[in-house]
């Protein structure tokens, strides 16, 4: 199946250091669909919750559709993901026991679905932040250097 990238979370691997991934379908309503086809989505302060058994998504942005009058919903509401009982389980032993975070990551279309990437991950200490930086920058510095050197 094709997929087609929606929207990225730009903070997800600056805050945390992401050791497993999951998909999850999304219970939308029809004008959010149309609303995220034209690209106004925001996951930059979303974070995933597990309540009563069921996982949501909190903090997502969806821009209310311009043509959607009365059919419009809450562009910051809650909104389910679709996994199944056994990944939830194993959600809740890890957000539980060891402290993971559920950090969405992409959403993206696959097909006709939207899907969005959720990453298990823990938080990241100002000094880690730091050292991700140094090393981002050393490769930087590396490629200009190998670039502009004349063989």
């Amino acid at each position: 199946m094709n997929t087609k990238l929606v929207a990225k979370n730009p903070t997800a691997y600056h805050n945390y250091n992401i050791e497993d991934k999951l998909e999850a379908g999304i219970v939308l309503s029809g004008t959010e669909i149309k609303s995220i086809r034209s690209g106004k989505v925001n996951l930059k302060d979303t974070y995933a919750l597990i309540k009563n058994g069921e996982v949501f998504v909190v903090g997502m942005h969806i821009s209310p559709y311009e043509h959607g009058n009365i059919f419009n919903k809450d562009p910051l509401r809650n909104r389910k993901l679709l996994l199944n009982k056994r990944e939830i389980n194993k959600l809740i032993g890890l957000t539980k026991q060891k402290g993971y975070s559920l950090v969405p990551i992409s959403l993206y279309f696959k097909g006709c679905f939207v899907k969005l990437e959720l990453g298990i991950g823990k938080g990241k200490k100002l000094y880690d932040k730091r050292q991700d930086i140094a090393k981002k920058d050393a490769q930087r510095q590396i490629a200009i250097n190998l670039k502009n050197k004349q063989f």
